[in-house]
């Protein structure tokens, strides 16, 4: 895989969201900074950070929320924040971003000292659709793999009035041999893990690169290829596994059952979409099972290998095009039909997208276009803002940049 090294961005873990009384995220950051080992300079830091997202967004958001989260790896743990409100947005990102730039009534630091202040930062603004901010904060002294971009990144949220989430959502590379992995689920009981990374600089303004990378997609994208495969080999190269869960209904039950799909696909050996399905269906024997999709993408290649079954919606996109990928009735953990492994074709600038029901499929390529080019987080949070439902507990994935 032409990925330069691997990122720990391990496990996001301790997940919680914010909304009508987002001011409680400043005591949650000292507290979760504190506890994972941040020193009290490096804490202070990052309750000032987000004090000043969190005044920002109660002065100016139309139905704003936060999201908490810790990331860890084997040696460290780090901090991460994410913004998606449906406010005003920003006429000029760069100029809003500059040190000592605020708004009235804020702290007066600004988003430029919030971007000082994080180790990473991106955001996405449009007037009239909102801002979506993604913020990651690590002990200081920090080093460079820690500081590279993730291949997957995702969000879950629950259904309203649960604490915990029957989404879940996974990923680790594959070459061959024993691999480290990647994972979000309902709750910290996993192991720690690792992901791949690519070579990822943020981009900022009201278009940031967007339309260049929409008409880049559109001019090199190949005929894609879709056909079920009857004898899966993986291809000579690394890949990576990327698997999206939906535990049925919601609360606990469904959390347990995210949970054991994350555990199975974590630490088993599987190397296919096919195989690992069945590792996971074995694993929610006893559990009110899941819809999931699992795929393997082997970006050398720019090959994807897709196995789905139940009702998450999986689709490979572009700026201007979305290539929906099939999935097969069934409930894993309970009942499922012969398995089928579908192949693609992956066009350059694309980006995989597994979302759970707790999201409307009605979105189309120019709902995520002006998102593409940012982080996976951030394109995560965009689509999860376009088309969340909030009837049910809600996951979105993505993968891209590595092909």
């Amino acid at each position: 895989m032409t990925v330069p090294g691997r990122t720990p961005l391990a496990d996001c873990e301790d997940v919680a969201w914010f909304r009508d009384q987002a001011e409680g995220a400043r005591g949650s950051a000292a507290a979760l900074t504190r506890r994972i080992g941040f020193s009290e300079h490096r804490s202070a830091e990052v309750v000032l950070a987000v004090t000043e997202l969190v005044t920002n967004m109660r002065k100016h958001a139309v139905d704003g929320a936060l999201i908490l989260r810790v990331l860890r790896t084997p040696a460290v743990a780090g901090a991460e924040v994410v913004l998606l409100d449906h406010g005003p947005g920003m006429a000029d990102v760069p100029a809003a971003v500059r040190d000592g730039m605020s708004t009235a009534g804020t702290l007066g630091i600004g988003l430029g000292a919030v971007r000082r202040l994080a180790d990473t930062y991106d955001v996405h603004s449009r007037p009239g659709q909102g801002t979506i901010q993604m913020a990651r904060f690590w002990p200081r002294p920090v080093g460079a793999a820690i500081m590279a971009e993730p291949l997957v990144g995702g969000i879950t949220r629950p259904i309203g009035g649960e604490q915990v989430c029957g989404d879940a959502w996974a990923a680790r590379t594959d070459g061959g041999e024993r691999t480290h992995h990647t994972q979000e689920s309902a709750d910290d009981t996993a192991p720690p893990t690792w992901r791949p990374a690519f070579d990822w600089r943020a981009l900022t303004g009201t278009d940031g690169g967007a339309s260049r990378w929409a008409d880049r997609a559109a001019a090199d994208e190949p005929r894609g290829r879709t056909s079920p495969v009857r004898s899966v080999t993986p291809g000579a190269g690394d890949g990576v596994l990327v698997m999206s869960c939906d535990g049925l209904g919601h609360g606990p039950a469904a959390a347990l059952a995210g949970r054991a799909a994350v555990q199975a696909f974590a630490t088993g050996t599987a190397r296919t979409p096919e195989q690992a399905m069945q590792e996971v269906h074995r694993a929610l024997h006893g559990t009110r099972g899941a819809a999931v999709a699992i795929a393997r993408i082997e970006p050398a290649e720019r090959r994807l290998l897709f196995c789905g079954v139940g009702n998450i919606t999986a689709a490979v996109v572009t700026g201007t095009t979305r290539n929906n990928l099939l999935s097969h009735p069934g409930i894993v953990g309970h009942q499922m039909r012969q398995l089928r492994t579908y192949e693609h074709t992956l066009p350059p600038l694309g980006a995989l997208v597994l979302h759970s029901d707790g999201l409307s499929e009605r979105w189309t390529p120019a709902d995520v276009a002006g998102f593409l080019h940012h982080a996976p987080a951030v394109v995560a949070a965009g689509l999860l803002r376009r088309a969340g439902t909030r009837r049910d507990d809600a996951s979105v994935v993505i993968a891209k940049g590595a092909w």
